[in-house]
C-alpha cells in the first residue's frame, strides 16, 4: 500500500530502466506467446475441423480467464503485496502451451487456451504496478514502454507462428514453451527489486485522494470503459479475423496473411509506445481524443477498398488507435490513487474480455453474414471516441 502511495505523487527518484525495460521484455514474451494462438487459428480451423464459432469461442476462454481474475488479483495485491505471484503466474502458461501442443480434442484446446489466459491475467496487474514503482514519476513513459513490450510481442507472434508452427505441425508449438521459461527467469529478478523495494523505508504520505467526487470519478470510469470497449472490440476484428478477411476477399495465402496481420501489429507497438510520452506532455485526454475518435474516418474506408489500400489502412488504424490505452490506464490511475493493481487489473481485464466477446460474436456473425460484413459493422465503433467530451480535465486541476 506504501508503494500504491509513494508512486501516485508528482515525479520524484529515479527511472529504473533495467526493471522496465525487464518488464518490457516478459510483456513481449507473453504477449508473443499469446499472439501464437489466433495466429494458427486456419491450422486448427482445418486440423480440428471447426467452425468460425469454434474459433471464437477459443478466444473467448482464453480472454474470460484473462479478464475475470485482473481486477480481484490487483485488489487484493494493492492491499497485500505478492511479488513472486509474476513468475508463479507464469507456470500456468507454460502448462497451456505445452498442453495445447499435444491438445487432441476441442475441450483440451479450450482449457489450454482457458490456462495461458490465467497466466496473463497474473501478469498484466502486477507488472503494471512494478511499472509504476520503477517509473520516477515518469507514469506514462513507463506503462508506454511495458506496453509496447506487449505489443512488439503481439506483432512478432504471428510471425514466429508461421515460421515455427504453420505447416509443421501441432507439436510444434512446445517450442514457445522455451519462450515463457526465460520469462519465468525475468520474473524471478523482477520480483526480487520489487520485493527489494517494497522492504524501503517510506516517508509518511498523507492518504491519497482523488481530485474528483466519487460520482464524478464513477462516471468517468464508465466513460474510459465505453472507450475501451469500442477500442478493442474493433482490435479484435483485426487480430482474430483479419486473416481470414484477406484470404476469403483477396485470396493470398494464409503465410502471407500474416504478414499483413504482422504489418498492422508492428504499427499498434508504434503507437503505443508514443502515446504513452506525448501523454505525460500534451495531456491524456488529447491523446485519447485523437487516438480513438481520429481513428473512425480510416475504419469507415477500409470494407471498401482494395489489398493495397486495406494493408496501407490497417497500418494507420493500428498506429492511431493504439496510442490511447497506456493514456487510459494512466488517467484512470489518477482518478483512482491508491489503487494502482486495482485499476491497471479492471482495464487490462475489461481489454480482455472485450476482446474474447467480440471476438466470439463476431465469429458468429461470419458465420452467418460472411467475414466482410464483420468489417462493416465494426467501422462505426471508433465514433463512440466522442464520449472523451464528456471525461473530466483532471490533469488541469492538479497545478
Amino acid at each position: 500500500m506504501n508503494t500504491a502511495t509513494a508512486t501516485i505523487s508528482r515525479p520524484h527518484g529515479e527511472t529504473v530502466m533495467q526493471i522496465l525495460g525487464a518488464v518490457a521484455l516478459v510483456h513481449l514474451l507473453n504477449d508473443l506467446t499469446q499472439a501464437m494462438l489466433p495466429s494458427i487459428y486456419p491450422m486448427l480451423k482445418a486440423e480440428f475441423g471447426l467452425s468460425f464459432t469454434q474459433v471464437g469461442l477459443i478466444t473467448l476462454t482464453f480472454q474470460c480467464t484473462a479478464s475475470l481474475l485482473q481486477p480481484w488479483i490487483g485488489l487484493y495485491t494493492d492491499k497485500r503485496p505478492m511479488p513472486f505471484l509474476l513468475p508463479m503466474g507464469m507456470v500456468a502458461t507454460l502448462v497451456g502451451v505445452l498442453m495445447m501442443s499435444f491438445a487432441s480434442t476441442f475441450p483440451a484446446l479450450l482449457v489450454s487456451a482457458a490456462l495461458i489466459g490465467v497466466g496473463s491475467s497474473t501478469f498484466h496487474p502486477e507488472a503494471s504496478r512494478v511499472a509504476r514503482a520503477a517509473s520516477g514519476g515518469r507514469f506514462g513513459f513507463a506503462q508506454s514502454l511495458f506496453q509496447v513490450g506487449g505489443n512488439a510481442g503481439s506483432a512478432l507472434g504471428p510471425v514466429l507462428a508461421a515460421a515455427v508452427i504453420i505447416g509443421r505441425g501441432q507439436g510444434n508449438i512446445a517450442w514457445f514453451a522455451l519462450l515463457v521459461l526465460a520469462a519465468i527467469v525475468v520474473l524471478v529478478y523482477v520480483s526480487r527489486w520489487h520485493s527489494h523495494h517494497l522492504a524501503q523505508p517510506k516517508k509518511a504520505a498523507a492518504a491519497p485522494v482523488s481530485p474528483l467526487p466519487k460520482s464524478q470519478v464513477y462516471g468517468a470510469m464508465t466513460v474510459l470503459a465505453l472507450l475501451v470497449f469500442s477500442k478493442y472490440i474493433y482490435m479484435s476484428s483485426l487480430t482474430s479475423y483479419y486473416t481470414f478477411y484477406l484470404i476469403d476477399k483477396f485470396g493470398v495465402s494464409v503465410a502471407n496473411a500474416q504478414m499483413y496481420l504482422f504489418l498492422f501489429l508492428a504499427a499498434v507497438a508504434a503507437g503505443t509506445f508514443m502515446g504513452g510520452p506525448i501523454g505525460d506532455r500534451i495531456g491524456r485526454k488529447r491523446v485519447i481524443w485523437i487516438s480513438i475518435l481520429g481513428a473512425a474516418p480510416f475504419t469507415l474506408a477500409l470494407p471498401y477498398v482494395g489489398l493495397f489500400w486495406t494493408a496501407v489502412l490497417t497500418v494507420i488504424i493500428g498506429f492511431v488507435i493504439s496510442s490511447a490505452f497506456s493514456a487510459i490506464v494512466v488517467f484512470a490511475q489518477e482518478l483512482m490513487p491508491g489503487k494502482v493493481g486495482m485499476v491497471a487489473g479492471i482495464f487490462f481485464g475489461l481489454m480482455f474480455g472485450v476482446s474474447g466477446i467480440g471476438a466470439a460474436a463476431m465469429g458468429h456473425i461470419a458465420d452467418v453474414s460472411g467475414i466482410a460484413y464483420v468489417y462493416k459493422l465494426c467501422s462505426y465503433l471508433p465514433l463512440l471516441g466522442i464520449l472523451t467530451v464528456l471525461l473530466p480535465h483532471i490533469e488541469q486541476q492538479k497545478h
